[in-house]
Formats: C-alpha cells, sequence, structure tokens
C-alpha cells in the first residue's frame, strides 16, 4: 500500500511563504503524475499543481505565479512552494499519486491558515 505523508503546513500571515512536502513510500518514479489539491471549509477540493513524470507542470488560475511544484525522485518527494499566500489559500493541502492513469492515492492532508 502507497503512503503520501504531508508536511511542512502551518500558520502564516498573508504575504508569507511556506513549502509543502510530500514524502512516498515508493519511487514516485512509478507514477505518471503528482499532484496538489487543496479543500477549504465548506467548499469542494480543488487541484492546484500537478507535475507529470517527465517534469511538465500545471497550475490553477489562483495560484499561479505565486506557487511551484517541484520533485525530487532520488527523496520520492514532491514539493510546493508557496509564496504571495493569501487568505483565501486557508486549506488542508492534499498530496495525490496517479499509478497507470486509474489508481490514486492519497496523503493525509496538512493544514494551511493564513491571516489577514
Amino acid at each position: 500500500q502507497v503512503q503520501l505523508v504531508e508536511s511542512g503546513g502551518g500558520l502564516v500571515q498573508a504575504g508569507g511563504s511556506l513549502r509543502l512536502s510530500c514524502a512516498a513510500s515508493e519511487s514516485i518514479s512509478n507514477f505518471n503524475a503528482m499532484y496538489w489539491y487543496r479543500q477549504a471549509p465548506g467548499k469542494q477540493r480543488e487541484l492546484v499543481a500537478s507535475i507529470t513524470s517527465g517534469g511538465n507542470t500545471n497550475y490553477a488560475d489562483s495560484v499561479k505565479g505565486r506557487f511551484t511544484i517541484s520533485r525530487d525522485n532520488a527523496k520520492n518527494s514532491v514539493y510546493l512552494q508557496m509564496n504571495s499566500l493569501k487568505p483565501e489559500d486557508t486549506a488542508v493541502y492534499y498530496c495525490n499519486a496517479l499509478r497507470k492513469w486509474t489508481t490514486e492515492y492519497w496523503g493525509q492532508g496538512t493544514q494551511v491558515s493564513v491571516s489577514s
């Protein structure tokens, strides 16, 4: 069973930065793509950023230019660098891995809170 463990969340003031990490229990090269999602209270889970095994990235319009997703295959980890944080970025952030474009795995989530 694949395990994904997120870390790096916390409380930060608006304009600040956080770096989230997602450590996988196996080589992330085994996955077609990895994703960061977030879910704010009372809202649906939304896709924030993605990175394929080839390194192609995509971002939600709301975070373009502020967030950067990256991967370190040697450390079996994916990261989300979040800059210029806004109160509306407050959410639980989840790591997701997709295998063979059909099977997905989720982490337990890490809370990010941005104060105004």
